[in-house]
């Protein structure tokens, strides 16, 4: 698959964050970012649930072959119809999905399907063998996972080839750095981060934390207002590598994620046109050696990530 640099997270659009967006300006979001070659669109069927991707469908039509389409299985929402989500990846779940996901995305097959996350109650081999069906009946192009160790990589691998991999990875957090990535390069994988500018927090723009209870970063201990005034100590350390490049904050993070390897491909959310333009810019920033250094010894992140 050939994509851009830097991809697209629609998940914002229409599911977990708060806004005034409006699904017409989405799909004008999304035909820009085809015009500009961010043609990686990352969806799933629990965002919503399924209204993400009917929004994702919407804005395909007519332009279904410039887009590379990559959804989900294995997440449903929980027994309140909302958090915490629930894990389903049984193969009837997986099998019922897909036919879900195809119908709401208007198209004959998903470039990449993704496995959203592990089962711990359904053996892996069971639904990886169940997704690797799909693929030879042609509904499906290309998997990959999310959230995956590399005991679980190698184990999916075997049965059929990983050609992705979604983790969290940003300058808050590193952990996939250390033997993820690594993996990925040396397998032939793609790496996709999710959230790699914080949620929405590397930009700058969050000082305040969240109180509407449909936000669901409201439940992070991360955007807790003692989290939130601590943390500002990592977004000014970023201005000022941003400064030297007349960028923005939002740029040094996604240009920082690019650094760690040319397998890597971010998908920052927006629901805006000029925050996607602005996203999609920083695949032209180069850090230099001081940048990069200077990002690598960022304060302490106070918060855990869940």
């Amino acid at each position: 698959m050939e994509v851009g640099e830097v991809g697209l997270g629609c998940m914002p659009m229409s599911w977990a964050y708060v806004g005034d967006g409006s699904d017409v300006e989405s799909v004008d979001v999304i035909h820009r970012a085809l015009d500009l070659g961010v043609n990686l669109l990352d969806t799933s069927d629990v965002y919503g649930p399924f209204t993400n991707e009917e929004l994702v469908g919407r804005a395909l039509a007519g332009r279904r072959d410039r887009a590379v389409i990559a959804t989900k299985t294995g997440l449903v929402v929980g027994p309140n119809g909302g958090y915490p989500l629930e894990n389903d990846a049984r193969p009837q779940h997986i099998r019922e999905s897909v036919e879900g996901s195809l119908r709401r995305l208007g198209t004959d097959v998903i470039d990449l399907y993704q496995l959203h996350r592990i089962d711990p109650d359904v053996p892996l081999e069971e639904s990886w063998g169940t997704m690797a069906e799909l693929v030879a009946a042609g509904r499906v192009r290309a998997l990959g996972m999310s959230e995956a160790s590399v005991d679980e990589l190698e184990r999916a691998h075997a049965i059929h080839p990983v050609a992705t991999v979604q983790s969290e990875c940003s300058l808050w957090f590193t952990d996939r750095l250390d033997d993820v990535v690594p993996w990925c390069a040396d397998n032939d994988v793609g790496f996709i981060p999710f959230s790699p500018l914080g949620r929405g927090f590397l930009t700058g723009s969050i000082i305040e934390a969240a109180t509407d209870p449909s936000d669901f970063r409201s439940t992070l201990p991360r955007f807790r207002q003692e989290a939130i005034d601590a943390n500002q100590a990592i977004v000014e350390r970023v201005r000022s590598v941003a400064r030297r490049h007349g960028a923005s904050p939002a740029q040094i993070a996604l240009a920082w994620t690019l650094a760690q390897g040319p397998h890597i491909v971010p998908i920052p959310g927006t629901r805006r046109a000029r925050h996607l333009e602005e996203n999609a810019a920083a695949a032209g920033i180069t850090l230099e050696d001081r940048d990069l250094a200077e990002l690598s010894h960022l304060p302490r992140v106070a918060g855990n990530r869940y």
